[in-house]
Parts: structure tokens; sequence; C-alpha cells
């Protein structure tokens, strides 16, 4: 069965990106005394493949804080929890873009077990620009999603 997770309302606005992929073991401070991923570690799990789809996009958070003052945050998220991940599963967490506004950017994310390609969670995630000094809403910096030129 295929979990549901909110569709992009506007296909208009979607940037465009295959789906990126980040791998991962569960280790033992991921999970539970039964050996069960406790479920706020899926959140880390989903964070940091975010971070490294970024980074994939030559896009160095520290510099656009520095340079441009924006931070991104999450602002929402639904989360489908849909099988447990267990102590030493090897998972790929992914990443695809949906719709993209001024000040925020909606991904839509997996957690797969490797060895049986066992969906786990399924997650829509908002997350917002905004102002490093106040944390007030603010426009993407143009300059962080623009195509990049081909070598």
């Amino acid at each position: 069965m295929t979990p549901s997770v909110p569709a992009f309302p506007s296909p208009q606005s979607r940037v465009p990106s295959p789906a990126f992929t980040w791998p991962l073991r569960v280790y033992w401070e991921d999970t539970d005394a039964g050996g069960v991923v406790y479920h706020a570690s899926y959140l880390r799990f989903l964070e940091r493949a975010r971070t490294e789809w970024l980074r994939a996009q030559g896009v160095d958070q520290q510099r656009v804080r520095d340079h441009d003052g924006v931070v991104f945050v999450v602002r929402e998220m639904a989360i489908d929890f849909l099988l447990p991940a267990r102590l030493d599963d090897e998972l790929d967490v992914t990443v695809e873009t949906g719709e993209r506004r001024s000040a925020s950017m909606v991904f839509s994310q997996r957690i797969v077990r490797r060895a049986d390609g066992a969906a786990l969670v399924a997650a829509r995630v908002r997350a917002a620009c905004i102002a490093a000094a106040t944390f007030k809403p603010c426009r993407i910096p143009n300059h962080l999603f623009e195509e990049k030129p081909k070598a």
C-alpha cells in the first residue's frame, strides 16, 4: 500500500528535480530500549538528508547566513510513520523538491529500508526562509536555486 502524502498544490510552481538520496545506518542512539527507531530520530534523518541535498546543490548554509543574512527553518511538517526501522538497518532518505514560493519551499521525503525496499516514513516538509537577525520571513535569495551552467 502506498502511503498518502498531501499533494503539492500548484504543479506550475514546482521546481523540477530528481530524487536526491542520502544513505544512513541506524545506531543505538537512534533507538528505544527495544531496538526500534524512536520517532524523533526520523526527524533528524529527514533534516540530515535536506542538509545534504543543499550541499549537493552547492549551497553552503553558513556562507548563506553570513553573506545573505538568511537561514532556513521547518515551518510545517506532515509525517506518516508506516513501518519501524530497527537497529543496524541501512536506510535511504530521499528528498524531492516541490512547490516553491518566494519565502518557502516544500519537500517530499521518504525513508526506505534498503534491504527490502519497504517504505518506512513519508513526509511533506515546508521550509521557510527567515532573516537570521530577526527571525522574520524573507525572500529566498534568487542565486541559491538558479540553474547552474553545465561544464
